[in-house]
């Protein structure tokens, strides 16, 4: 009997196939397939309404599904970030085991090449919240007092690093239990769907509670009044600073002319950061400083011709800086390729002595003179 009905089954097919063609036969058989096998819009007997429901959110406006992140079908809602994980886009900086005291905490900011202005700012204020905390416990009236701070300058100033030690020095004020430092940008706050981007500013704010959110770039959040993803992550954190108030503190940072276009153009980010720090670029006698102290900490030491004409040829170097110069990253970038040409050369000597790998002369620093006899190492 079941040979009989394959029989006639078979018959058919071949009777549609000699009927209407042997393409549109494949074409209504690979249709079936699709429906009963890749049909993900239809939802099967084992799925639940919930299920169904998340689906009908993660469509967009063209009625395509959007990405679904790692794992089946977990939210963005669902996403639980750790120290080990943290959210994309984002740099975490933990805070120390053995918490500071505020003179320790500022006495990394002293041993910080440069920004005189910059320490002159951090402890006034320092010293302005420990004596509001002092007259809080001695039952006097205090004035409220905001943390949140905005960095203005060039790249490569110091912005993060400064930013890293408030961090230490909040928490020894006591302004925040955990003294962490979360980095990030538009990138990791802004997501690319509507609706997400206040979940994805949520989470890296939730991330960073106990500590300081480091926001760097910020003025990348307000492109013009159509950006309403910029203008929906910057609604988020202005509600949650007001929210979470006692546990955040955001420091904002970015070139100084268009931080002031950022902050001057939403009245609710003016009224929430009243203190505003300039980082100066540095000069080139500084620049050069950042260099051997990068050198000393990598163990190579200068020759003695190095020593004597870096200022100069960093001072001519620098001499025409644009409004995007580097500071301490172009110091970096400079040491880097330093370390490279030294390599280079050394690799070529036969036998290297310690002091051969540790010497880093002219020509690895790629200053040339004019004199060639000038130098010792010709």
């Amino acid at each position: 009997m079941v040979d009989d009905v394959a029989d006639r089954a078979l018959g058919c097919f071949w009777g549609l196939i000699k009927g209407v063609g042997v393409t549109v036969v494949a074409l209504i058989v690979v249709g079936i397939i699709g429906v009963v096998f890749f049909d993900d819009d239809k939802p099967s007997s084992e799925t639940s309404g919930e299920e169904v429901s998340k689906d009908a959110e993660r469509k967009g406006v063209s009625g395509k599904l959007k990405p679904q992140p790692a794992g089946g079908r977990k939210t963005l809602e669902d996403r639980v970030y750790t120290r080990d994980d943290p959210p994309p886009g984002v740099r975490f900086s933990p805070g120390r085991t053995n918490a500071m005291s505020v003179a320790e905490a500022v006495a990394q900011l002293d041993d910080l090449i440069g920004l005189k202005p910059v320490k002159e700012k951090v402890k006034k204020f320092a010293a302005f919240v420990e004596v509001a905390q002092k007259r809080k416990a001695a039952g006097l009236k205090v004035p409220d007092i905001s943390y949140h701070m905005v960095f203005t300058g060039n790249p490569g100033t110091g912005k993060t690093t400064v930013a890293r030690i408030m961090a230490d020095i909040y928490r020894a004020l006591g302004v925040v239990k955990e003294g962490h430092l979360v980095e990030t940008d538009r990138g990791g706050l802004v997501a690319g769907y509507t609706g997400q981007t206040a979940i994805k500013t949520g989470k890296v704010i939730d991330f960073a509670l106990d500590g300081v959110l480091f926001i760097d770039e910020a003025y990348a959040l307000n492109e013009g009044s159509q950006d309403s993803f910029g203008q929906e992550a910057i609604a988020t954190l202005l509600k949650r600073m007001e929210d979470d108030r006692e546990r955040l503190v955001v420091i904002v940072a970015g070139y100084s002319h268009e931080m002031k276009q950022f902050i001057d153009a939403n009245s609710g980010i003016a009224s929430r950061f009243n203190h505003y720090i300039e980082f100066p670029d540095y000069s080139a006698k500084e620049l050069a400083a950042m260099f051997r102290q990068r050198a000393r900490k990598s163990q190579y030491v200068l020759s003695a011709d190095t020593e004597h004409w870096l200022d100069g040829a960093i001072a001519l170097w620098t001499k025409d800086r644009g409004s995007k110069f580097g500071n301490g990253r172009w110091v970096r970038n400079l040491f880097e390729k330093t370390v490279e040409r030294q390599a280079m050369r050394v690799a070529a000597l036969k036998e290297p002595t310690t002091n051969d790998l540790m010497c880093i002369t002219l020509h690895d620093v790629g200053i040339r003179l004019k004199d060639e006899n000038a130098s010792k190492e010709d």
